[in-house]
């Protein structure tokens, strides 16, 4: 059964429990549980943390804890019973521990560690806190520490600053808002020193400043180390001040024993001392240390017989220093005891011995020496500070340790009542003796007795040093052989004071004998008496004692004797008569000197102070007393300070005319004197004194009488000294006074209580008369009534004992209205004026109410004057401050709410003038120092807020209405409403409370929206109808957006536990300010239109706090805004403008999120419904919904860690959106800079010149101004137009786009021409023409384009289910691109497929992306058809300007031919139409159509032939025209290729499948097409007679024997085709390719032969990427059998997919400028042989590297593969897709293109050894190509140095209209089907090795200067050899080019003998192993085996060629 707690309500969790049973409660080890009910051993109820989970829990889990119950039963509260400060160290340490581990995660190790340490701590002393066994005292401390903890911790982790009083949390309800920002103020100074805590209320103006501090030395002797002196040693520590050359402490005496431990056993680890009471002055002298070391023992140390063993002298032996300012940092430092180890010096000359401790601090160090290096004292010391109390409090242990006092000589500076003290210290100075007829000097020893009067030696009143106990002699050590010895050693004489008169000393002076009796001779005496006869103790001075001569039989019993002789010259003058038959005689050759020092307060050496306390025995010299009473010395007064009262008062009484006046002065004197800071302690003597023992019953009347005079005589005198002084003394005076009258009136029964009222007011007048006097001329009455206003507070309660608080208060009214209203009676004057009204103000009289009903009017009245001229505003403040906090903490009272009306009429106005006043300068100092004078702005303008927020906190309905009833007119009101809104926003725009101030923030925010309500009527009542004022609206409305924006009230970004407190105590005032600001502008009516559009934005900004309640609150404002707008204007421009405007700059600060957007489209489409202007106010409300998407897409990509292509797509499309949806220009253009700078930042320079274009095409070319804008200068339209241009142009030059930069040359040099700006014009036209000679010069890469599809609803905003095209950076392939926007989108998935996604994935809540590659399909035809137009200027048109990208994918329909799958490929053909051209304002743009439509079989082999008639035509003409020079090779690679392919098979495959009778039978519809090929064919046939002809003109005689084969193969190929084309032998070689009627067929196209596919890919089970890229040859599968075989195709078996066909063809037949299209084709064992096919376009062959020779077992294959070549389609045909072939994939092998190509690269080869081969596959031609051809002056690319002039053959220029210039990797020279009649090598030239030979085309060896036409005519053709020479072959490999991927065209190559610090870069531009992973490459070529080189004969004069070469080799190899 359930049942209620009772008792167990609250307690803590001690076990962790998981919840594991029915209705559980889960719970963490240390939360606190709310206990409801209990049932056997379980209990239920809540945790504190979720306290709306109910759930059960085990009780003995739970650890209870005593708490209170409020409001039993439902809805109970339960607050623990514990230390308010341990509830707060608890929930801070819960609140650390989470940001604790936080500082670990930001690597903020430091503070991590130390917070750690903090919070064990806190938990160390919240647990001896809690364990209840603390004293108050301790508690108190412990608490202290605490605070100091939390407070730090609190500042270091950026937390709130908790406001305290006492070390508890204050409850801002309690207190007063002054008092709350001093607390606050205080609590941020503890933590910024991390000292003691101090009290945190500031002292009030009456308390006095504190007492000083007492410093202490803790010294502490550890040992003495020494081994030489082996005696007893008396060590004496004393403090030495060395600018003073004096001694200021008591000796410390440590007694040692010969082995150096303590004499008295019980001392060890007790020989320690206290030196007391030093001043802060003290511890500023020059203070040290000093130890002298008294050895006692033999005469000398070292002599035996100096001296019997028993008798023992005192010998000085050595002394120490240590100086304390040297060690005082240290000490203060560290709070324990610290070590110091003295050195122990020796005397030299004992003569000086009382001087070596100066001689050591001076460093004479020819007066001392060290004896040994052992010697040393090691002592410890610590510096203490605090009163004796609190020292031994604090330190209980030192006191355990058998410490010894050590005081100060003399006292301290501060005397405690109490203090009793009677020590005399006397000094032995010196003495001068005689002889006496030795021969030598004499070893003087003085012993010392104190006798009393009856001739007894008084027992232990003599002491050595504290630390010892007291003797009754002292003997003082003994000079050797010293005449006049200086001793110099202190004695303290600590005599009872009763023995003390009548005592004298007795010095006896004795010679110690070093002879073998070693006796000691009495030889004379001296003495000297205490007290002299006028009873004052000997004075404070050096006395020189007269030596009587004696003997040891001298007799001393009798002392009478010589007590009648003089002692000194001063007795001797003052008797005269001395008989000189006495027994004792003077010897006055011999002289005795002491010093004497009194510190005691009981005795006085003051004569004067000695004849007023005994004033009776002279009675006639009391005047003289009297006036001689102020030169007595204050320590002598305090001394005797009640005997001295009670003295004056008798006097008093005794005679009152006469002595009245006097005694009063001496009574001013003795109370000024008890001012003074070190006799300040004995003021409670004096009260004690006043309450106890005064007895003047009759003393007030004389003394009322004496002060009124002095009064009265202030308007004469000029000197007023003693006015002034009594005017001090006045509470002392006053206190004298009022306890008189008291003792008179008990005494009398309250008698003549009239004449003492009336007496009293009187006097009061008399102090009114003294404040009215005008005191500006004279100095002296100033200061008078500065004094008099000083002490008049002091005298209150006083007053309060005699009369009524209403009877004082009038008084006080009086006096203080009295003083002069105006300020202009002095500064100084003010101030003190105002400290008295402050001081009035902090005293108990001001407390009571009745008394306030009086004086706050008349405080009140010179607080306002004082703020009305902006004067002492600080101790204003003050005043203002205790006012309202007496105010508060009386609030219960009735009467307050007349006080703070007065408060209101008084001072609200002026407040907020000064606030106002206070603000401006602080904002202008601020201008102009750049920082805040803090006098005026901080301290001053906290305190002045406080004041008026306090106020403004007391003030309740009533006081408001009286306030707004009281104006007398409208403008009135208005003023004070615009200044309190000012002073208002003021408040929250300048944060007057510093960010950590949350308590003073959120009681701030509170009295202002608590305020603002009760102001807001008065403005919807006064100004809203006839008399509306948009000044005052406007500011209201300012002041309520402002406050609801403040970052204080934003309780979103704290913690919960944070939130809930804030919410529970004011609720969220946001939301309250939120409605009172709605139902205010509902209340505006008609003139809501004056605030349309200056609020939209402050409005904007209030709806966008995150906040569910505020923004439904605010939101439907933006509709009634439209809607008055609509009905004034009949639009919405303005909102609409506004809105747009001010939502971009709030979003891009941070401001708004999702569901400030749906729910601001909601509630405005909910509202615009309804409204006749519904349209355009839906269209407006949808068009911001949409900019609010993307400026959140826009904001979270540039705040995230995003990538640049997503911020710059979101980029585009915020700015596109700006123009065409709501055409805001201003907006669009800062966009458009924008994306220019992120344009910059990424290296886009074309893009970045594009983006600036939009804006530079906005503008005219005029002068019409344009304002400043941006970063552009106020200027006209023209010149900002000229600036973009030239930015522009500067743009287009960096990104090489010098086709797009031309135009705006042109357009700029029209407007200088225009202008006859010739300079300018020039500069332009040369700019111009550079960029032509760029465009013809430079070297520029064709980029890849990629496809890529966005799909899910994961993607953002403007990417979302989208598809873009995207332009790739240079050198970058699929792969790369891949990997690219994988990255970019971390969570997407690539999608394996290229098929258009199904709704599924474009509405799933995730990322797809669909990434292929696509060949652009160029817009300038016309340019690529032309043949004489350089290939550099066709490669721009190809990749620029394009709009329409195509993607193809090969599919077979119906059944699959096997013997030739030509007849059924079908190709699906995907046309993709951009929004916009690329390159463009982006590197990427939205796909807008799509086409697809499906290709032929017939049409494809049209299209292939067709494309490579126009290859063919292109280059023939290039050589017709002289456009390639010198090198044939280009033209024999070509022809070779077409013309092989053609004999082994390669348009016979179309015969075959197109020609035959069974598929035109079936395809009637295609005969056009039949015939269309056939003419395509004989158009070929024809072309290649032509460039036959041309190659016959051009070949080198060498060449010949090539020449003639491919003659003879053409022959064949005609004879092949005569019996389809009859006509065809009648063709004439000679006819011009440019001439037939297919001469402008496109060449863009590039369709493929499936046989040539089928046979790749049976041969190559390889990567087919790298094939396609590497092996470039003609339209033959590979070069014929005669001319012998570069590449061999290894075995494999054929796939049946089409798309496998495809992509084998498309390899087989590539397209060299996209051959790394196909990159993500996946790789394939790498155990095979490397295939190579060849395409139609010799002009792209792969270089050497590429090559490799497949088994010869691959014979068959490789004749079929070869006759299927032909049917390749051309380079525009690339392979596309990443997806594709589908048989591949289905391999499992990722795609990994290095391995591909190594493997194509350096696939097995072995030697060719078939027989079956012909001589001419067997034969080898071995050529040396230096380079691949360059156009001239092009600058080349990085080339092996000796490749340049000493090549075997001329370097082969490359064709201009080429698809590829050299420079760009396609250099057919070296491809595989040119092999055949130029290089081609056998299966054996690489039989030696698997792997391809190394590579030397490195940027090492880049030549010094561009070649020109007269570098490639300086060789002469040399004899090509044919050799077997694999070495040879090898070289040609090596020598070959190469264009380093990081030095484009435009670099400017390096000296070959100073080659750049580079490491090797592949040529290939479109390989990806050798651009992605150079490194693979490397260690490839290192681990390849090397091949046996075979002797090969050089050709005719090479040998030097050959020799230079094999030294560069061997330098290539070493390194």
């Amino acid at each position: 059964m359930w049942t209620p707690t009772e008792e167990e309500k609250y307690g803590v969790v001690i076990c962790s429990f998981r919840g594991s049973v029915p209705q559980g409660l889960v719970l963490e080890i240390g939360e606190t549980v709310q206990i409801l009910e209990k049932c056997e051993g379980w209990y239920r109820g809540v945790s504190t943390k979720k306290p709306n989970v109910k759930g059960i829990f085990p009780a003995n889990y739970i650890h209870l804890k005593k708490a209170i119950v409020s409001n039993r039963g439902q809805y109970e509260t339960v607050v623990p019973l514990e230390d308010s400060i341990v509830t707060e160290v608890t929930a801070t340490l819960q609140e650390w521990a989470s940001l604790w581990k936080q500082l670990y995660v930001k690597h903020k190790v430091d503070l991590f560690y130390k917070l750690r340490h903090v919070m064990n701590e806190l938990i160390d002393l919240r647990r001896q806190l809690l364990s209840g066994h603390l004293t108050q005292d301790q508690v108190r401390e412990v608490k202290r520490h605490i605070t100091v903890r939390l407070d730090w911790g609190n500042e270091h982790l950026g937390l709130d600053l908790v406001p305290r009083k006492d070390f508890e949390v204050v409850d801002s309800d309690q207190i007063s808002v002054s008092d709350l920002y001093k607390m606050h103020l205080s609590s941020r100074q503890s933590v910024q020193q991390s000292t003691s805590q101090v009290d945190t209320m500031r002292p009030r103006h009456g308390e006095t400043c504190r007492m000083p501090v007492p410093h202490h030395f803790f010294l502490s002797l550890k040992s003495f180390t020494y081994n030489t002196i082996g005696e007893d040693t008396d060590v004496f520590f004393s403090l030495y001040d060395m600018r003073e050359g004096k001694q200021i402490s008591e000796r410390f005496l440590v007694r040692l024993n010969k082995n150096g431990g303590p004499r008295n056993p019980e001392k060890i680890e007790r020989m320690c001392a206290l030196f007391t009471d030093l001043s802060s002055k003290d511890m500023k002298r020059d203070l040290y240390i000093v130890a002298h070391v008294i050895r006692i023992g033999r005469m000398l140390l070292n002599d035996s017989k100096k001296g019997p063993p028993h008798l023992h002298y005192r010998r000085p032996y050595g002394c120490a220093v240590l100086s304390i300012l040297d060690v005082l940092q240290s000490l203060t430092e560290v709070k324990e005891e610290k070590d110091f180890v003295l050195k122990v010096y020796t005397c030299n000359n004992e003569s000086e011995w009382s001087q070596i401790h100066e001689n050591i601090i001076r460093k004479s160090s020819a007066k001392y020496s060290a004896p040994s290096a052992s010697h040393g004292l090691i002592i410890s010391l610590q510096l203490l500070r605090g009163d004796m109390e609190q020292i031994r409090r604090e330190n209980p242990m030192i006191f355990n340790r058998g410490l010894a006092i050590t005081r100060k000589l003399g006292f301290p500076d501060v005397i405690m009542p109490g203090d009793i003290r009677n020590d005399l210290y006397l000094t032995l100075e010196k003495g001068d003796f005689e002889r006496g007829g030795k021969s030598v000097q004499k070893n003087i020893e003085v012993t010392m007795y104190v006798l009393y009067a009856d001739g007894e030696i008084l027992k232990d009143c003599i002491s050595l040093g504290s630390g010892e106990p007291n003797r009754s002699s002292y003997h003082s050590f003994v000079l050797y052989h010293s005449n006049s010895p200086r001793w110099g050693e202190i004695i303290k004489l600590p005599i009872p004071i009763d023995r003390f008169r009548g005592s004298h000393l007795r010095f006896e002076f004795r010679h110690c004998s070093t002879k073998d009796k070693g006796e000691k001779k009495l030889f004379g005496f001296a003495f000297s008496p205490l007290m002299r006869d006028d009873g004052t103790t000997l004075s404070d001075d050096i006395h020189e004692l007269y030596v009587y001569k004696c003997d040891e039989n001298s007799t001393f019993n009798n002392h009478a004797l010589y007590l009648g002789l003089p002692c000194c010259k001063e007795d001797y003058n003052g008797c005269p008569n001395i008989p000189s038959s006495l027994i004792f005689q003077r010897s006055t050759k011999e002289s005795f000197f002491i010093s004497t020092q009194l510190s005691s307060t009981k005795l006085t050496q003051n004569v004067d102070l000695l004849a007023l306390l005994k004033w009776k025995a002279f009675p006639d010299r009391i005047m003289d007393v009297l006036g001689r009473l102020r030169h007595v010395s204050g320590e002598e007064i305090v001394k005797f300070l009640q005997d001295i009262l009670d003295t004056l008062f008798v006097i008093l009484d005794d005679n009152t005319e006469k002595y009245g006046l006097l005694v009063f002065q001496s009574l001013v004197f003795i109370i000024n004197l008890l001012r003074d800071i070190k006799y300040f302690h004995f003021r409670p003597v004096m009260d004690t004194y006043i309450q106890k023992h005064f007895a003047g019953a009759l003393a007030y009347k004389e003394l009322i009488r004496c002060l009124k005079w002095y009064m009265d005589c202030s308007a004469e005198l000029i000197r007023q000294d003693h006015i002034q002084e009594a005017m001090r003394a006045l509470e002392y005076l006053f206190k004298f006074i009022v306890q008189s009258r008291i003792l008179y009136s008990r005494a009398t029964c309250g008698m003549e209580e009239e004449q003492f009222r009336s007496s009293i007011q009187e006097l009061f007048q008399s102090i009114r008369f003294v404040l009215s006097l005008d005191s500006r001329n004279s100095e002296t009455l100033l200061f008078t009534q500065a004094a008099l206003l000083n002490s008049f507070p002091t005298i209150f309660d006083e007053l309060l004992q005699m009369f009524t608080v209403q009877e004082v208060a009038e008084f006080v009214r009086g006096t203080l209205g009295s003083m002069p209203s105006t300020v202009h009676i002095g500064q100084s004057m003010d101030v003190v004026k105002l400290q008295s009204i402050a001081r009035t103000v902090d005293s108990r009289l001001f407390s009571f109410s009745e008394s306030r009903r009086i004086l706050l009017p008349v405080v009140l009245h010179h607080i306002h004057l004082h703020l009305r001229q902006q004067k002492e505003l600080l101790i204003c403040s003050g005043i203002l401050g205790s006012i309202f906090s007496i105010v508060k903490t009386s609030s219960l009272e009735a009467d307050v709410m007349e006080e703070v009306e007065m408060m209101v009429e008084s001072l609200l106005d002026v407040l907020l003038q000064t606030l106002l006043t206070i603000m401006s300068k602080s904002h202008a100092q601020e201008a102009v120092r750049g920082q805040r004078c803090p006098q005026c702005t901080a301290e001053i303008t906290g305190e002045y807020v406080s004041c008026l927020l306090s106020l403004l906190r007391q003030m309740c309905d009533t006081h408001f209405q009286h306030l707004l009833d009281n104006f007398q007119s409208k403008d009135e009101l208005k003023e004070f409403l615009l200044k309190i809104f000012c002073v208002f926003r003021n408040l929250m725009k300048m944060s007057v409370f510093p960010r950590d101030w949350m308590v003073m923030r959120l009681l701030t925010s509170n009295i202002i929206v608590t305020t603002v309500q009760y102001l807001s009527s008065a403005l919807h009542k006064n100004f809203t109808e006839t008399d509306f004022d948009f000044k005052v609206w406007n500011s209201y409305f300012s002041l309520a957006v402002l406050f609801i924006n403040q970052p204080s009230l934003q309780l979103e970004i704290i913690t919960s536990a944070k939130r809930k407190k804030i919410l529970d105590k004011y609720g969220d005032m946001r939301v309250m300010m939120a409605y009172e600001l709605f139902s205010m502008w509902q209340n505006l009516g008609e003139h809501k239109i004056h605030f349309i559009p200056g609020m939209i934005g402050p409005f904007l900004g209030v709806t966008l706090v995150p906040q569910p309640e505020v923004r439904n609150i605010m939101i439907p404002i933006f509709h009634d805004m439209m809607d008055w707008e609509q009905r004034k204007n009949g639009n919405f421009k303005q909102v609409e403008a506004e809105l747009i405007d001010k939502l971009d700059s709030m979003v891009s600060e941070g401001k708004g999120d999702e569901s400030y957007r749906e729910l601001f489209s909601l509630l405005l489409l909910e509202k615009v419904e309804q409204e006749t202007w519904r349209e355009t106010g839906i269209s407006f409300v949808t068009s911001v919904t949409r900019l609010m998407e993307r400026l959140l897409d826009y904001r979270d990509c540039m705040k995230g860690e995003e990538t640049e292509n997503k911020k710059i797509g979101c980029t585009v499309n915020l700015m596109n959106f700006y123009k065409s949806e709501i055409n805001k220009e201003e907006m669009y253009i800062r966009y458009i800079h924008k994306l220019c700078d992120m344009h910059l930042q990424a290296e886009n320079y074309t893009e970045a010149a594009f983006t600036l274009l939009l804006y530079c095409e906005l503008l005219q070319w005029e002068d019409r101004p344009l304002r400043e804008f941006l970063h552009y200068p106020s200027q006209t339209e023209w010149q900002r137009k000229e600036g973009l241009c030239r930015k522009i142009i500067h743009y287009f030059n960096k990104g090489k786009s010098w086709e797009f930069g031309i135009p705006l040359c042109r357009e700029l040099a029209c407007q200088y021409e225009s202008l006859y700006d010739y300079q300018s014009l020039s500069w332009i036209r040369k700019m111009e023409a550079s960029y032509y000679d760029n465009i013809m010069e430079q070297q520029r890469l064709e980029p890849e384009f990629f496809r890529v599809g966005f799909y899910g609803r994961k993607f953002p905003f403007f990417l979302r289910n989208k598809e873009y095209v995207c332009r790739g950076h240079d050198y970058e392939r699929l792969e790369a691109f891949q990997q690219r926007m994988l990255s970019e989108f971390p969570q997407a998935v690539a999608m394996q497929h290229p098929n258009h996604p199904d709704d599924a994935i474009l509405q799933c809540d995730a990322q797809y992306l669909q990434i292929y590659a696509v060949t652009p399909i160029p817009d300038y035809v016309d340019v690529l058809q032309m043949d004489r137009v350089p290939d550099r200027v066709k490669s721009f048109y190809r990749v620029n300007n394009v709009r329409k990208f195509r993607y193809d994918r090969p599919f077979h329909k119906g059944p699959k031919d096997k013997e030739n799958e030509f007849k059924s490929l079908w190709i699906e053909r995907t046309t993709l139409t951009l929004t916009h051209s690329l390159p463009g304002i982006s590197r990427w743009f939205e796909v807008e159509r799509r086409e697809l439509v499906e290709v032929s079989p017939l049409e494809n082999a049209i299209q292939v032939v067709e494309n490579k008639n126009q290859e063919l035509r292109s280059l023939i003409s290039q050589y017709q025209h002289k456009q390639v020079h010198g090198n044939i090779n280009l033209l024999s690679m070509c022809l070779n290729g077409v013309i092989d392919a053609a004999v082994n098979g390669g348009i016979a495959r179309y015969q075959e499948a197109f020609f035959d009778k069974d598929y035109i039978n079936k395809h009637p519809g295609d005969a056009e097409k039949i015939t269309q090929l056939k003419e395509l064919m004989q158009e070929q046939v024809h072309v290649l007679g032509v460039g036959l002809a041309v190659h016959e003109k051009f070949v080198h005689p060498e060449m010949r024997p090539l020449h003639k084969k491919l003659i003879d193969q053409f022959q064949m190929m005609r004879a092949s085709l005569y019996h389809e084309f009859p006509g065809l032998d009648k063709l004439s070689p000679a006819c011009s390719g440019t001439n037939t009627p297919r001469g402008n067929v496109l060449a863009s196209h590039s369709p493929m032969s499936p046989e040539s596919i089928k046979m790749t890919h049976r041969h190559s089970p390889m990567n087919l990427m790298g094939t396609g890229r590497h092996s470039s040859s003609s339209l033959s599968s590979h070069a014929s059998s005669e001319a012998g075989n570069m590449v061999m195709l290894g075995d494999g078996s054929m796939g049946d997919a089409p798309e496998d066909l495809y992509h084998h063809m498309q390899l087989a037949y590539p397209n060299p400028r996209y051959q790394g299209s196909v990159t993500n084709v996946s790789v394939l064992s790498s155990s095979q042989a490397s295939p190579s096919s060849s395409s139609l376009s010799s002009t792209h062959s792969a270089p050497s590297q590429m090559i490799t020779s497949a088994p010869s077992s691959a014979r068959d294959k490789y004749r079929h593969a070869r006759e299927m070549m032909l049917l390749l389609p051309t380079y525009r045909d690339r392979p596309s897709s990443a997806m594709y072939p589908a048989a591949i994939l289905e391999n499992g092998q990722p795609p990994n293109f290095q391995r591909a190509l190594f493997q194509q690269v350096v696939g097995a080869c072995k030697p060719c050894s078939d027989p079956n081969l012909s001589v001419a596959e067997k034969g080898h031609y071995s050529l040396h190509f230096d380079a691949f051809h360059h156009p001239l002056g092009d600058t080349p690319p990085a080339l092996p140095a000796r490749t340049l002039r000493k090549s075997p053959l001329h370097p082969i220029p490359a064709s201009p209209t080429s698809p590829q210039s050299g420079l760009d990797g396609s250099n057919s020279t070296l491809s595989g089907s040119a092999s055949s009649g130029v290089s081609s090598l056998s299966e054996s030239n690489f039989g030696h090795s698997s792997e391809a030979p190394p590579r030397t085309d490195t940027m090492d060896s880049m030549p010094s200067q561009a070649w020109n036409a007269d570098e490639d005519l300086e060789p002469p053709y040399l004899p090509v050899h044919y050799s077997l020479s694999e070495s040879a072959v090898l070289d040609s490999i090596k020598a070959q080019p190469c264009r380093s991927h990081s030095a484009p065209g435009c670099v400017i190559p390096q000296d070959p003998m100073d080659p750049p610090a580079l490491p090797p870069k592949p040529y290939h531009p479109r390989l990806p192993a050798l651009e992605h992973d150079e490194g693979v490459l490397l260690r490839e070529e290192t681990e390849r085996p090397r091949g046996l080189h075979r002797k090969a004969p050089l050709p005719p004069g090479s040998a030097k060629e050959e020799q230079a070469r094999m030294a560069w080799e061997h330098g290539r190899g070493e390194q």
